[in-house]
């Protein structure tokens, strides 16, 4: 697997959940979901189209976020990510994806560290450390629109312009060399966050994103603490190791 995603920055497993595995916790994503959605609806009627922090306090009870917590920590999931990641993977943050409210809102060609780096900064960060989304479709989905190997080098000329819409291009326009990966649910898409990608709005889009990283503490620094399990949590989680490497690293700068 880890060839597979060297080369091209991607892994798709399909049918890697049940869905009585899913049921586990879509109760709680929704639940996360509909309480979110009633408390950012002006966001939402604007432009969103993701909501972070799922494991955090805002919106579920210590019982809900526990269970999310003992969902993340799977046996199945931390062999994913270990086969990308191998030594002490780290948990960063979670997010949620739907369709805009708009069905006519366009979506928008990026990386990730555009929004914090410079440009610079972007091409050294295609040297490492990664950041690996774990995608899990909950619902069938257009899934994502990616362009593969760039994970690992930098833009062409009409892909920089298209992603930071520079000489009149926009960032929803159509680019050469994608792929297009739908996804049903119970699949599993782990993709790297440096690579140039775009969601696909449309269907019952309902996906949770579980990122994780290399340890390295100015990743690490991303993962807010109220997001992480208390200790107590920590003993009524079989295998929290996720957690645990990134609450060793904060603790350590």
């Amino acid at each position: 697997m880890n060839s597979e995603y060297e080369k091209n920055g991607f892994v798709h497993k399909k049918a890697f959940f049940t869905s009585e595995e899913l049921k586990e916790a879509y109760p709680t994503l929704n639940l996360f979901h509909q309480k979110w959605l009633k408390e950012n609806n002006a966001f939402f009627l604007d432009q969103a189209i993701n909501s972070s922090g799922i494991t955090g306090p805002d919106y579920l009870d210590q019982a809900s976020r526990l269970s999310l917590f003992r969902f993340i920590s799977k046996q199945k999931i931390r062999a994913l990510i270990r086969g990308i990641i191998p030594i002490k993977p780290c948990f960063m943050n979670t997010q949620l994806f739907f369709n805009p409210n708009n069905p006519q809102q366009n979506n928008y060609w990026h990386r990730d560290p555009q929004y914090h780096l410079s440009i610079e900064e972007q091409k050294k960060a295609l040297l490492g450390p990664t950041v690996l989304h774990v995608r899990i479709a909950f619902k069938d989905e257009p899934g994502l629109e990616i362009i593969p190997g760039t994970h690992k080098r930098w833009d062409s000329a009409e892909e920089f312009d298209v992603r930071l819409e520079k000489n009149e291009r926009h960032c929803f326009d159509d680019l050469p060399g994608t792929n297009i990966i739908p996804l049903k649910a119970g699949d599993v898409l782990l993709f790297s966050g440096n690579m140039i990608h775009r969601g696909l709005y449309g269907m019952d889009r309902f996906a949770l994103d579980i990122l994780v990283c290399d340890p390295a503490e100015h990743l690490v620094a991303f993962a807010e603490e109220r997001c992480l399990p208390s200790q107590h949590d920590q003993l009524e989680i079989n295998e929290p190791d996720l957690f645990n490497n990134t609450i060793e690293l904060k603790n350590n700068y």
